[in-house]
């Protein structure tokens, strides 16, 4: 696994290995970490479906951690607005914090547009394989648009918003994600189930 992105590496420090490992984490966790990387349009349920598998992995008493892409633009990417640059930055930026929680031994489930295949694959690239779990929550931009209580792709369609994914900017489906869940159509509670399921047969969990 890579210990830092080489092409951002802050010059003069060195990784510090601690005696605190991710292995004795997990062994007191009681199971593995991983990092569970919701992508889809605005609107098709991606922080709905990362909460609500938080919430059935924390009943089963496993350590998790949300990262919400609203909630990260209030503190850590707060200096980051909506270009192209500034989205490949704040993907680059979760990833690494995400890795930071996968050491931790945390299941991390990062809820994010991250429209670019591209910022996707850097995120994949910074852990081991088999520690990244891209879950695609396929949703009609139809359906994104009737549920936007933000009103977003209304003013997206009126030129209010620059660069928004799905109408001015393009969202690149995943290629071969691990899961595709059709949030669109399929009641949330079955969408849970295939993230557990998926889980499950990766052996993250029991």
């Amino acid at each position: 696994m890579n210990q830092d992105d080489t092409n951002t590496r802050s010059s003069n420090t060195v990784w510090h290995h601690a005696t605190v490992n991710r292995l004795r984490r997990e062994q007191q966790n009681q199971h593995k970490s991983c990092i569970l990387w919701f992508t889809g349009l605005s609107g098709a349920g991606k922080s709905t479906l990362a909460h609500a598998v938080e919430e059935r992995l924390h009943q089963m008493g496993c350590r998790t951690y949300v990262l919400d892409g609203d909630n990260v633009r209030h503190g850590l990417c707060g200096d980051l607005g909506f270009s192209e640059e500034d989205r490949k930055e704040n993907i680059r930026r979760v990833g690494n914090v995400s890795k930071l929680f996968l050491d931790a031994g945390v299941i991390v489930l990062s809820a994010f547009i991250s429209p670019f295949m591209a910022d996707r694959q850097l995120v994949r690239n910074m852990v081991t394989p088999g520690d990244f779990l891209e879950i695609y929550c396929n949703s009609p931009v139809e359906v994104c648009e009737q549920r936007d209580v933000k009103g977003l792709y209304k003013k997206a369609r009126q030129g209010e918003i620059k660069e928004f994914t799905g109408i001015t900017s393009p969202y690149e489906i995943p290629g071969n994600p691990e899961l595709t869940t059709n949030t669109g159509t399929e009641v949330l509670e079955n969408c849970v189930s295939q993230v557990i399921n998926l889980l499950t047969i990766r052996n993250i969990i029991n």
